[in-house]
């Protein structure tokens, strides 16, 4: 089973920069997307043999998520079930016969940390969640974390310890949430690999001289290991500022 998560930096975009030739070439089994940017009717995909679901912010041109997949779910959720939270479009979840699968694009700090103290209770809230649907069945859950945990998931740690994604408070969550039942699956496969990375911000060329950071990621309950097959990052992938990463589970 295939699995892809990209956040595509608004979906209009990147339709433009490629985006249906990546999906049609992945053909993966399910394939999520986050900050898609996009109301209700803004766009239609012709995805045949897939089942779309999508979650858009109140907001317009902001944050949103979206799901194609080839297998139809049981059943299939929106937000967390915090009023807090849940007007941004942040999360799906889709349940399957063996486990959830959650997409989910993680609020951003912000410049100065503005929404440091929001992201927090946003973490705490978003990993209730989590070990809430653990209490059924194992989670898969993907997407736009906005954390780099350790140094070797950014190319300059030294220089960006206290900005937003790579503070203490927030690696700190990523740690406890990898304490509680969780697997990082890249470093799962890959622990010691460096330069490999997810995000590049616009600036500075930074793509360019892969000044990067690894914020995207595919995680999943321990009870899972024994299905992982390999998880991948498509640094190649143009179309945004994020590349696609994917997960590869034993059938």
């Amino acid at each position: 089973m295939k699995l892809i998560s990209w956040n595509v930096n608004g979906l209009r975009a990147c339709v433009t920069k490629g985006f249906e030739e990546f999906f049609r070439e992945a053909d993966a089994d399910v394939f999520c997307l986050q900050e898609t940017k996009l109301q209700p009717g803004q766009i239609r995909m012709d995805l045949p043999g897939y089942y779309q679901y999508w979650n858009s912010a109140e907001k317009k041109g902001y944050s949103g998520t979206a799901v194609f997949t080839k297998r139809e779910p049981l059943s299939v959720s929106y937000g967390i079930g915090v009023e807090e939270h849940d007007h941004e479009g942040r999360v799906i979840t889709l349940e399957f016969p063996e486990f959830y699968l959650v997409t989910v694009y993680t609020p951003n700090s912000q410049d100065g940390l503005a929404r440091l103290d929001y992201r927090m209770r946003w973490e705490d809230d978003f990993f209730s969640y989590l070990k809430g649907l653990e209490k059924t069945k194992p989670v898969i859950f993907c997407g736009d974390l906005n954390v780099a945990h350790k140094e070797i998931d950014l190319k300059n740690p030294k220089t960006n310890r206290k900005n937003a994604g790579f503070t203490d408070e927030e690696r700190a969550k990523m740690t406890r949430l990898l304490e509680n039942g969780f697997v990082d699956t890249f470093r799962y496969f890959y622990p010691d690999r460096e330069g490999i990375y997810s995000w590049w911000s616009y600036r500075f060329q930074a793509r360019s001289k892969n000044a990067g950071w690894r914020i995207d990621y595919f995680i999943v309950s321990e009870s899972l290991k024994e299905r992982l097959q390999d998880a991948c990052i498509y640094t190649e992938v143009m179309g945004s500022d994020h590349c696609p990463v994917g997960l590869i589970l034993k059938d």
